[in-house]
């Protein structure tokens, strides 16, 4: 009978699989393979359990076991490295508001775990009890929703484009003192890498650098990220600049248009930081972009931050969607509060 659920997390995988190689740069595709892990391990579960094989129970329900014991101190441990990062970042990085983003979020765990061992809540009449069972449900959808963030960014991390691209375009994330920084200059040896490896079998790609002047810059990213790649070798004639952009978006959006102008059929990729490859992706398919992007390496320490910002983003990106969500929350507990209050004994 088993065998009949096991139908479940099959159909589940042939749909995330059409979904990703539709389009690898949609969020739907970590909430599709999310619906197949867990269809999956339930039914390695009640296999296990359906069966007269002891080895087979004990092989299954040992591990499902430690995972459910190992969570609480799995949670510690992660708030604990949360802070311990948000040091180091503080040391490496400066002590600045976009640099305190594990910080918060681990104040924010340890202050949700005291609501909850001291029962906070409950010293609240029991008309209030909607509000934080609203709060509740909130924090609830929103892990579900990272969740699947976080699922379809390492999903996206796995694609490959072919070497047979016309253009290769480099996005901007800013100058230090006019020069080409740290995290840029890995976003432009990412783009040399692949435009020697294509350069060895086929015709090699023009670099397009996007990025415009910022207030505090004497020249363009693009103008600085071009003279880089220069020094690095690559012929100028390989090279283009679109030096107006000021955000991710406009960059996809303005190298389209430059490339559509050189070349109405052409194929492209894009170079970003490994954290910012997926929202790049979702920004490129909103400019109408058919581009995948690959990742350059970032410093681990780094990462978590820059983690939690990219879903931050994310999730504006989705706002009228998640206000529409926590609205509809807050007006049913409004009014089953108005009940409590008018007739709750």
């Amino acid at each position: 009978m088993y065998l009949y659920f096991g139908i479940i997390p099959l159909i589940l995988f042939i749909v995330f699989m059409i979904s990703y190689f539709i389009d690898p740069r949609k969020l739907i595709n970590g909430l599709l393979f999310n619906f197949f892990l867990m269809s999956f391990l339930m039914f390695c579960l009640v296999a296990s359990l359906s069966s007269d094989n002891r080895l087979l129970q004990l092989a299954i329900a040992i591990p499902i076991g430690a995972l459910v014991l190992l969570i609480p101190f799995a949670t510690v441990a992660f708030t604990v490295a949360l802070f311990l990062n948000a040091r180091t970042l503080f040391r490496k990085e400066g002590r600045r508001f976009s640099n305190s983003l594990t910080l918060l979020l681990g104040i924010a765990i340890v202050a949700y775990f005291f609501i909850g061992l001291f029962n906070l809540s409950g010293r609240f009449s029991l008309e209030f009890q909607p509000f934080f069972m609203a709060v509740s449900f909130i924090i609830f959808y929103f892990l579900i929703h990272a969740s699947n963030f976080l699922a379809a960014y390492f999903l996206y991390q796995f694609n490959r484009p072919r070497l047979n691209q016309d253009f290769i375009i480099v996005l901007g994330s800013g100058l230090i003192h006019d020069k080409v920084p740290p995290l840029l200059a890995s976003r432009i040896n990412k783009a040399i890498e692949f435009y020697n490896k294509q350069a060895k079998v086929t015709t090699p790609p023009t670099i397009i650098f996007s990025g415009g002047q910022g207030p505090n810059e004497g020249l363009s990213e693009a103008e600085a990220m071009q003279s880089y790649a220069l020094e690095k070798g690559i012929p100028i004639e390989h090279t283009l600049q679109e030096s107006q952009s000021v955000n991710t978006y406009e960059n996809m959006l303005f190298s389209k248009r430059l490339m559509d102008s050189l070349k109405p059929q052409h194929s492209s990729i894009f170079t970003t930081n490994n954290f910012h490859l997926f929202r790049a992706g979702l920004y490129a398919r909103r400019a109408g972009l058919n581009s995948q992007g690959i990742g350059s390496k970032t410093a681990f320490y780094y990462w978590p931050n820059a983690m939690i910002r990219e879903y931050i983003a994310i999730v504006v990106m989705g706002k009228k969607r998640h206000l529409y969500v926590i609205g509809t929350v807050f007006f049913f507990a409004t009014l089953l509060s108005l009940f409590l209050y008018f007739f709750g004994e």
